[in-house]
């Protein structure tokens, strides 16, 4: 458990993946998913559940909208190869559920959209961690060679919600192979209008702007963004 597991103040600055939230006078600097980051506002509280990552070189804070994020975080950063920064691409381009159900159904090609995870990467973290996940073995209302469908359409880069959608809307033969499944629920893109169906997660414009000298992220193994005042934590005076 991190010594820091919740920080609650004000916004205070942001910038492309990351807050600095003022505490009582006291700024800290946290990373985290770009939905997090996204929806901040300078002015506005903020309440985020953190995750405090301790190494020789420095301390980072990262920063999360909900426990379950968090969690899957840390689930994450445990496996071998897998840092914060990679971790944090994952979250990025995908809900906890959707990621969670990636991860639980083997879907290698849906985890490997994600920045700097690559097809190898990819393959490691759901060998190592589809069984250590509590996720569902398919979204509700979805099984058998269904659920092998939406993961077939994840990995070409589809969102779960759209996967389901099509599956849902699209009249696929109870006895017909997988792959001929995949190109009936392809056909049904093919004629939906972008508009008028659920949209990929992608990354959103942060709510505010970053000021001329942004924080750079810490990238696994760099040394993180210097302390900016002598306390004993990645923060800094408002």
């Amino acid at each position: 458990m991190s010594p820091i597991a919740r920080l609650t103040g004000v916004v205070a600055e942001c910038g492309p993946d990351w807050l600095i939230v003022d505490v009582n006078g006291v700024g800290y600097l946290v990373h985290g998913p770009v939905d997090t980051v996204a929806g901040a506002k300078v002015g506005a509280e903020i309440a985020l559940h953190t995750h405090l990552s301790v190494r020789d070189d420095g301390m980072t804070l990262y920063g999360f909208a909900s426990a379950d994020e968090r969690s899957l975080f840390q689930t994450l950063i445990a496996v071998s190869g897998v840092g914060p920064k990679v971790a944090l691409a994952l979250l990025s381009v995908m809900t906890v559920d959707e990621l969670s159900y990636a991860i639980a159904s083997g879907n290698a090609a849906a985890l490997s959209r994600a920045p700097g995870v690559g097809q190898k990467l990819a393959s490691r973290i759901a060998l190592e961690l589809r069984d250590k996940l509590t996720a569902e073995p398919g979204p509700a209302g979805v099984s058998g060679d269904s659920s092998e469908v939406v993961a077939a359409l994840m990995g070409l880069g589809y969102s779960q919600s759209e996967a389901l959608e099509a599956v849902a809307k699209s009249d696929l033969p109870a006895d017909a192979p997988v792959e001929d499944k995949v190109r009936l629920a392809l056909s049904y893109f093919a004629g939906t209008p972008a508009g008028s169906r659920a949209t990929s997660r992608t990354p959103a414009r942060p709510a505010c702007p970053p000021p001329a000298e942004a924080p750079a992220t810490p990238a696994d193994g760099e040394t993180p963004y210097p302390i900016r005042a002598s306390f004993p934590l990645d923060v800094c005076r408002s």
